[in-house]
């Protein structure tokens, strides 16, 4: 498809920025990737990256090959900007804005009109409208849609990814994708830019309808892990096991319920939910609970490991606690991927290394071996010399484990 967007500035080169950057590269757009880490600027610019993700790696080499992506620490002047930066929270669970706003007063000097600014970066209901205050506080000689409506110079739109880690490539392709604009033109020029790769359907909204919509989404996929993982803790309680009890309840044609883990980890579920109760604390009872059991369930898992650490001692007095070697098996917020952020993975496993008195090691087959330094990364070899094992993350390279073949071994 013939489109008017010839250059597109992608702000954020993490695990969205990144792949949302080499995607447009491979389908004809000249990217210039922005981002404030020197070293991953570096990096891209060699043809490689610095996150893992299937096929990213070789995508990345033929589009920095090809001389459709580079990567520079500054936005530059483009047609397009898409905006994919981390939205964290504060101590209060309250949504941190600081990296779009960083993200908006970086490139508004770049900016001319026609041009369109995307803000993919899933954020709270008003977070649209924020950042286009900003921009226009910055850029008082071009218009804006809250402003001009539709005449504004200037197109801002909320279109929000839905990928799975590990199936990223496909699924920005292949997915559905919401396109919110702050008017019906502002939807229709963020729906040509991206009908350059999408496949699924763009569909048509309002920035804050599309910002509630990925919100939604998470909030119910958190509220159905917390139903499995406070069924764990309630099978535990009643001595039955949670795996049986799901297979057996699954056979219902009406239902389907998740696996329990650890906790939810991850810069989506385990953030966008809070994003909601902070705008509505009094209406979202069910998605705060829910937030509370799956960021409780770490704790549960400590106290866990804590009674196998008590089992072992019962069974070895001549043993100390110091004696105990305990293997945490993967410290990612899920299978297959190296992205740590919000792990209840990792968090058991630092408290475990902290204050368990055990000698703690973990195995994170995404990380080399120097890569993390917070807690002793060692290898299967090793961690198979290991008098307690749990497992964490159901890793492929773990599938070949027989957990349960030692008496001390812990499955999550």
């Amino acid at each position: 498809m013939k489109h008017s967007f010839k250059h597109l500035c992608v702000v954020g080169l993490g695990y969205i920025g990144l792949p949302t950057a080499a995607t447009f590269a491979a389908h004809g757009l000249k990217v210039t990737g922005v981002d404030v880490n020197q070293h991953a600027v570096d990096i891209i610019n060699q043809g490689k990256v610095h996150i893992v993700e299937p096929d990213l790696a070789a995508l990345v080499r033929d589009v920095v090959a090809q001389g459709q992506l580079s990567a520079q620490t500054e936005p530059c002047a483009a047609d397009a900007y898409i905006v994919a930066v981390p939205t964290p929270f504060k101590d209060d669970h309250a949504p941190d804005l600081a990296y779009i706003e960083s993200a908006a007063k970086a490139l508004a000097p770049y900016l001319n009109a026609g041009n369109l600014v995307i803000l993919e970066s899933t954020s709270p209901v008003g977070a649209t409208e924020e950042m286009e205050a900003w921009l226009s506080a910055a850029r008082p000689d071009l218009t804006f849609p809250q402003q001009a409506g539709e005449a504004a110079d200037v197109l801002i739109a909320h279109c929000p990814e839905r990928v799975l880690p590990g199936k990223v490539l496909q699924e920005l392709i292949s997915n559905d994708r919401i396109i919110g604009g702050m008017t019906p033109r502002c939807s229709k020029a963020a729906i040509e830019l991206y009908r350059t790769f999408v496949k699924g359907e763009c569909i048509e909204t309002n920035a804050r309808t599309a910002e509630m919509c990925k919100l939604t989404e998470n909030s119910f996929r958190d509220v159905n892990i917390a139903f499995a993982n406070e069924l764990s803790i309630i099978c535990d309680k009643l001595d039955i096991h949670v795996a049986e009890l799901i297979q057996l309840a699954n056979r219902h044609p009406r239902v389907n319920i998740l696996q329990p883990g650890p906790g939810v980890g991850g810069h989506c579920i385990a953030v966008d939910p809070w994003f909601i109760v902070s705008k509505t604390p009094e209406q979202a009872r069910l998605i705060r609970t829910a937030r509370e059991v799956n960021d409780s369930k770490p704790h549960w898992v400590i106290d866990q490991v804590k009674i196998k650490i008590a089992d072992y001692l019962q069974q070895h007095p001549s043993k100390t606690i110091q004696d105990i070697k305990l293997a945490c098996y993967g410290l990612a917020f899920k299978a297959d991927i190296d992205d740590l952020r919000e792990s209840p993975a990792l968090d058991i496993s630092l408290h475990l290394f902290k204050h368990s008195g055990c000698q703690v090691v973990a195995v994170e087959p995404n990380l080399d071996l120097n890569q993390y330094h917070d807690i002793p990364l060692v290898d299967l070899i090793e961690a198979e010399q290991a008098d307690i094992r749990v497992l964490l993350v159901k890793h492929r390279e773990f599938k070949s484990i027989d957990f349960g073949a030692k008496a001390f071994d812990l499955v999550i």
